[in-house]
């Protein structure tokens, strides 16, 4: 097995301010064997439908492929992922899911190792991107959302708006279980590990009356209509809803940025691995790379990405705060994800 290593603070730092050079003609570069079926793991929601509009059509149906979406959560895909091991094929040649998950399933043996060789625009990978068990395409952090008339005084950490002071004005999203149990834990007890002082937080909050979103649309709403006034989530997307018209504004928390990563990667048993390449590949292209850092507010993983120089500073962060990212242990997160989730489910939400 190759040898993995946490997601250091030194290697984020490497993909920050990168973003230079021209966009290559659209296409699926030579070298694959066009035509096929695709299936593709995916959430479903804004993310499902970027996917189609800025990887799918452009780069893949032109060429022949045809593209099925396989929508479902992230816990789901990843369960179905594990039930399907023993068969001889499964039934999705790739995956979508966020860089703490792709180590979980590469480390149960669910996928194969990347080989970059079948990857023509790997080349163009930022150095901290490039893992062993999954291909990133897009990355954000998770910062401070608040709506300054809903909440006049802004707060500067995980510890002030994860408050239950703030009653039913802060809004928790149901499938970012992971990043909010880590982000309580950073706040109630000052390390990413301390999760017994998150839970004892995240049940105060509930106490409280803050509302639980099934996903990250349903929490966006959730600040259209005032229903909630702030909460936690990727910078990418606070900028996607500024663009749209939501009042709502970011802040760097104080404790340091949780770093984010979606990503691909292939089942052992992947029915259609060629297909599943050529999709990776599509997702690295920059002008794909540019459309989700327009529509979506994601950061490219890609040096010759050629994202916009002023809205690269909409999205990304200053040096300074770079200097504090947290590093995630991704060790932790695979011996403690079944346990987390089944207290979230029973206890939390409950």
């Amino acid at each position: 097995m190759i040898s993995l290593s946490k997601f250091k603070r030194r290697d984020f730092i490497k993909g920050v301010g990168a973003g230079v050079g021209l966009a290559v003609a659209m296409g699926v570069r030579p070298g694959f064997a066009a035509g096929g079926r695709v299936v593709v793991g995916t959430w479903g929601g804004d993310y499902a439908r970027l996917l189609n509009k800025n990887i799918e059509q452009p780069f893949l149906i032109p060429q022949g492929w045809e593209v099925v979406q396989d929508q479902a959560g992230d816990p789901e895909r990843r369960a179905k992922l594990a039930a399907e091991r023993r068969l001889p094929r499964g039934s999705v040649d790739v995956h979508g899911l966020n860089g703490s998950n792709m180590y979980q399933v590469f480390q149960l043996g669910l996928t194969q190792e990347i080989d970059y060789s079948r990857i023509p625009n790997a080349e163009h990978l930022l150095p901290s991107m490039r893992d062993g068990y999954g291909v990133p395409h897009i990355y954000s952090g998770k910062v401070v959302l608040f709506n300054p008339e809903l909440i006049p005084s802004a707060p500067s950490s995980y510890a002030g708006i994860l408050s239950p002071e703030l009653g039913n004005k802060l809004g928790i999203i149901d499938i970012q279980y992971q990043y909010v149990m880590l982000a309580a834990a950073l706040a109630a007890g000052g390390n990413l590990t301390a999760m017994d002082d998150g839970k004892k937080l995240l049940l105060e909050i509930r106490k409280a009356g803050g509302r639980i979103y099934p996903t990250n649309e349903a929490f966006a709403q959730g600040l259209q209509t005032g229903e909630i006034g702030g909460g936690i989530m990727w910078k990418a997307r606070a900028v996607q809803w500024q663009n749209a018209g939501i009042k709502v504004e970011a802040v760097t928390p104080s404790e340091g940025i949780l770093p984010y990563t979606s990503g691909m990667v292939i089942p052992k048993n992947a029915p259609n691995v060629e297909g599943a390449y050529a999709y990776i590949n599509a997702s690295l292209e920059p002008a794909a790379q540019q459309a989700f850092a327009v529509d979506m507010g994601y950061d490219g993983t890609v040096e010759n990405a050629g994202i916009d120089a002023d809205l690269k500073s909409r999205i990304g962060f200053t040096p300074e705060e770079v200097a504090k990212i947290q590093t995630i242990d991704q060790e932790f997160i695979l011996n403690n994800d079944v346990e987390m989730k089944d207290w979230w489910d029973k206890e939390f939400k409950a």
